[in-house]
């Protein structure tokens, strides 16, 4: 893709919309649906990169209510011809079609490859990449598994949803509280993984959330790691105006 001149591409993600309450939630959304008013004037392409909701799991007829501001301006945007993209996160993954079917939005449960104005992407959520957190990826395969997600729709969504979302809830991930420090490249996984990928193929730029730590994190003197931070504390993300990407903050 060519971004034209005066258009730019932006990234968000981990907004966690419905945690810690329905209260605060709103209030954080209200804000994020401000900002995606704000960013269609010179969007080229949005990406969301995963834990937009807190949780979400599609029965075959009901999803999870609410979220009805975020679900009808990302409509109206895909509607006006602006270009949006979606990956799953650890608190979303179990979404399915609804995004596609309703709002004609694609859908990815893996990283994928893009490449505008000649500079190449890499781009997902994050989780279950690099080394280490061999817990999370079993528990991984486990949620992602058919007979898994089979299983649970035999709960009925008053029972299935908030069982599912008292959990999550739980998950300390959504807190950031072990996300408030550089660990040092090291020990920061992302890191290990870019590096990896770059010993096969040049990117010019790894976006990722998860962390929730808003980082830019130069690789080599050609490719940057940039995560977008979150919606919970820092309220970043990232924006390419077709030269370089850059973290910027509402």
């Amino acid at each position: 893709m060519t971004i034209p001149e005066g258009k730019k591409v932006y990234f968000s993600s981990d907004n966690h919309l419905g945690a810690p309450t329905q209260k605060e939630s709103r209030l954080r959304e209200k804000k994020f649906v401000q900002w995606l008013d704000e960013i269609k004037e010179d969007a080229a392409a949005i990406f969301l990169l995963g834990d937009l909701f807190d949780f979400w799991f599609e029965y075959k007829h009901v999803v999870p209510r609410g979220f009805v501001r975020t679900l009808g301006k990302l409509a109206e945007i895909k509607d006006s011809g602006i270009p949006v993209y979606f990956f799953v996160g650890n608190h979303d993954l179990w979404m399915n079609n609804y995004f596609e079917e309703e709002l004609n939005i694609p859908v990815f449960h893996k990283p994928k490859e893009f490449e505008f104005n000649n500079k190449k992407f890499f781009v997902g959520h994050g989780d279950g990449l690099g080394p280490g957190d061999h817990g999370y990826k079993r528990m991984k395969k486990v949620f992602t598994n058919p007979f898994s997600q089979w299983l649970y729709r035999w709960l009925h969504p008053d029972l299935g949803v908030p069982l599912a979302q008292y959990f999550s809830i739980k998950n300390k991930a959504i807190s950031g509280e072990e996300d408030q420090g550089f660990l040092g490249e090291d020990k920061e996984w992302l890191i290990q993984y870019c590096r990896r990928k770059l010993e096969k193929k040049h990117y010019d730029y790894f976006l990722f959330g998860h962390r929730h730590l808003p980082l830019e994190f130069e690789l080599n003197k050609n490719s940057t790691y940039i995560n977008t931070g979150d919606w919970l504390k820092y309220y970043t993300y990232a924006v390419f105006d077709g030269e370089d990407v850059k973290l910027e903050k509402l």
